[in-house]
């Protein structure tokens, strides 16, 4: 494990930007796994150590709350991936200590946004996964391919008893970074309420702190040592 890059797998600009520092690489792709996947396809695994998903996630399991941290054991997708487990320890060990929750289980990947409380319900009860994002299982995908360690580390924004509002889906453009014209127009067009905005924007504040955190205790390379 020694030598060699980070590989640090997110949709959002935001979380390129808190990943980000001296032994590690971003790549994004705006919330999109089909771009996303076509972006790794281009990027030769030379150099690379390690492939850790990183940033925010719906929650799925009714006990977790925006901000709380996810050290993923595995993923589910349309297959099963497994992380690596003595990264998954340090890196579990490295943010015990933090202000905030950190568990230890499954997440789920997605290609699509899992947008209501009865969709997450459902994966949940299929998966018995902590947490659902739509990178993780390209990334694991990815590092399989390339016999890469890889690892994630996820925190929940919307938690399993709140429904995303409609908008959402369509409110980033390619960079991963938030389309304010998007959602004005859904504001315009009944689409979307102020309450549902106020909401989201709590629990996008609260996720965020807490990946800024986890980024701040992890240290170089993401704490793969």
């Amino acid at each position: 494990m020694d030598g060699g890059t980070v590989l640090a797998v997110m949709g959002l600009a935001r979380e390129a930007r808190v990943a980000a520092g001296p032994g590690v690489e971003t790549i994004q792709a705006g919330g999109n796994p089909a771009r996303l996947k076509l972006a790794l396809d281009e990027r030769p695994s030379h150099g690379l150590r390690a492939v850790i998903s990183f940033g925010i996630a719906g929650g799925l399991d009714p006990a977790l709350k925006p901000g709380d941290v996810v050290v993923g054991t595995h993923l589910d997708a349309e297959t099963r991936f497994l992380a690596d487990p003595e990264i998954s320890r340090r890196l579990f060990e490295a943010l015990s200590g933090a202000p905030d929750r950190v568990v230890v289980g499954g997440l789920a990947g997605s290609d699509t946004a899992v947008m209501s409380v009865a969709g997450k319900a459902a994966l949940h009860a299929r998966t018995r996964a902590l947490a659902v994002d739509m990178e993780s299982h390209v990334a694991a995908a990815y590092a399989a391919h390339h016999a890469l360690p890889f690892a994630a580390i996820r925190v929940v924004c919307d938690p399993a008893e709140r429904a995303l509002p409609a908008f959402a889906a369509a409110a980033l453009t390619p960079e991963g970074e938030p389309d304010i014209r998007a959602v004005l127009g859904a504001l315009l067009r009944g689409r979307a309420r102020i309450g549902d905005l106020i909401r989201l924007g709590r629990d996008s504040s609260a996720a965020f702190a807490a990946l800024a955190r986890c980024r701040l205790r992890l240290g170089p390379g993401l704490g793969v040592a």
